[in-house]
């Protein structure tokens, strides 16, 4: 009973972490900007509702064009190695990086579909992600997969198997790669055992 409160508990941190570090964010960027931007057009007698707001999204575009240039590259290249050699610090940056990677477009797009392999051996099944599909000289059909790691899905190893050995269990890339960072405590719905045989063949 306890363990299961636990389990549960964590899913919502897992779930709530993200959107309040992003309120957060936004939040002190509002306040700093706005407080910054204040004392100026209050000398000026000029009041602009939502400025707050407005030099938010302004400063956001700005860092996003900043970034996106061979200078804004370089610096911020920098910044992540003065980050990566801070302790504690660089594991975090590390660890949201990583999952936010995992959710770009590009890494969701490159996964065509999810599937389960008996891997690394018979008896214990294995979430994968589908990346190309091929055939042999007689024929017989095979999946190029990627096999994530836990909870770190930007590392792995990559299989070939036949098309016949895979499950399918009809769930999408975004939420087979949530139940891989979460240790699969964030299912898909319904749970992923049942997806499976009952017997291994």
């Amino acid at each position: 009973m306890w363990q299961s409160i636990k389990r549960r508990i964590f899913a919502g941190l897992l779930a709530i972490v993200p959107i309040a570090a992003t309120f957060w964010i936004l939040k002190f960027l509002f306040n700093f900007l706005d407080s910054l931007a204040a004392p100026f057009l209050k000398s000026t007698g000029i009041e602009i509702p939502g400025l707050g707001i407005i030099l938010t999204l302004l400063f956001i575009l700005f860092l996003g064009i900043i970034i996106t240039n061979v200078l804004g590259r370089t610096l911020f290249n920098w910044g992540e190695k003065i980050l990566d050699k801070l302790p504690f610090v660089n594991t975090i940056y590390n660890t949201i990086k990583q999952i936010t990677s995992a959710f770009s477009g590009s890494t969701l797009k490159s996964f065509q579909q999810v599937i389960f392999i008996q891997y690394p051996r018979k008896g214990l099944w294995t979430m994968c992600f589908v990346t190309n599909e091929s055939s042999n000289d007689t024929g017989q059909a095979f999946y190029h997969v990627f096999v994530p790691t836990t909870p770190n899905p930007t590392s792995g190893v990559f299989i070939i198997v036949p098309k016949e050995e895979a499950i399918h269990p009809d769930i999408s890339v975004e939420d087979g790669l949530k139940a891989i960072i979460s240790g699969g405590i964030l299912e898909p719905g319904t749970s992923l055992s049942k997806k499976l045989p009952n017997k291994v063949s």
